[in-house]
Order: C-alpha cells, then structure tokens, then sequence
C-alpha cells in the first residue's frame, strides 16, 4: 500500500492548492486511510486494508496518510480523529468514515460508494 505525502496525493486524489471545487485526479475509486503509529484502532484497522487491497485489486486503489508526518494534508480534510477513511469514487463526493470499521463494513462502503453499478466482488 502507497503512503502518501501532500505531493503525490496532489498528484493522484485532489489538488486542493488549485482547485476549490472536489477533483478527483485518479484512474482508480480509492480510500484512503489517514493514521499516526502510536493510534491503536488504526493498527486494527491496517490488515483489513491490507486484505481488500488483495480482494480489490485493479478495482480500487488503498492508500494511507501518517497524519503525524502530513500535518498540513491532515488539516486540509479537518481530520480531529484517527483512523479517518476517505472513500474517493471515481466520479462524486468523497465520503468520510471514523473509527476501525469492520470488514463487512468497509466491504458494503466499497460497494455502495466506490463501485456503485459496478459487479461486486
């Protein structure tokens, strides 16, 4: 899974520093998974991710932001808790999710958000 600096998540999800407006930059429907090292539900939330990235392969793209490191990005999305998901669909908003969801759970957002008319896996 790629970790993102404010660079390449420019690059690849949302240049807020040119767009005001939501402009996804990616070929793939993404989440991703803002998290520091010392943030326990977050490192029950990482093999999970690390899961779907094998189940969705081709389909989705998973990437993280250490918040502890990207503090300016971490601003940018008003992330206050941790692990923050952001489900980036290729066309849409972006929808947020708290906490260390389940697996179903993140399944069902995977279905419903980012591959909505899409064939479930």
């Amino acid at each position: 899974m790629e970790h993102l600096t404010k660079e390449t998540f420019q690059e690849k999800i949302f240049n807020y520093e040119k767009n005001q407006d939501w402009t996804f930059e990616g070929d793939l429907p993404c989440i991703i998974d803002f998290y520091a090292d010392w943030c326990q539900p977050c490192k029950m939330v990482a093999p999970i991710l690390e899961e779907l990235a094998e189940e969705y392969k081709g389909q989705i793209n998973i990437y993280k932001v250490n918040t502890e490191e990207e503090t300016e990005l971490a601003a940018a999305f008003g992330i206050k808790s941790i692990p923050s998901l952001l489900f980036c669909p290729k066309d849409g908003q972006p929808q947020m999710a708290q906490g260390a969801l389940p697996k179903d759970t993140f399944k069902k957002a995977i279905a419903d958000v980012l591959l909505k008319g899409a064939e479930a896996v």
